[in-house]
């Protein structure tokens, strides 16, 4: 099992999210449209157009992390802002 740290700052990216992007694609993402580093240890999670799908890319030190939740019931609720993500707070 991966345990992410309590500390980890968590971005969700706003809006809809091709779920066919793999790492490299969400990570360039990160940069150009949120405009920070996908390697700096945040949490960033990304929603698909059904909102039945998240994928989140994190680096743990050792590599680089893709993780992928679908629903079988039901869907993720999502902040509706004006911006392109949102921060969290830390996670306790």
């Amino acid at each position: 099992m991966i345990a992410i740290p309590g500390n980890v700052r968590v971005w969700l990216a706003t809006g809809y999210t091709d779920m066919r992007r793999g790492f490299p694609s969400l990570a360039l993402q990160v940069q150009e449209v949120l405009h920070k580093d996908p390697l700096s240890g945040r949490l960033f999670v990304f929603r698909g157009r059904r909102s039945d799908l998240v994928k989140a890319i994190w680096r743990d030190g050792q590599g680089a992390c893709l993780f992928t939740k679908r629903l079988e019931r039901g869907k993720f609720i999502w902040p509706s802002v004006a911006g392109e993500s949102v921060r969290s707070r830390r996670r306790s």
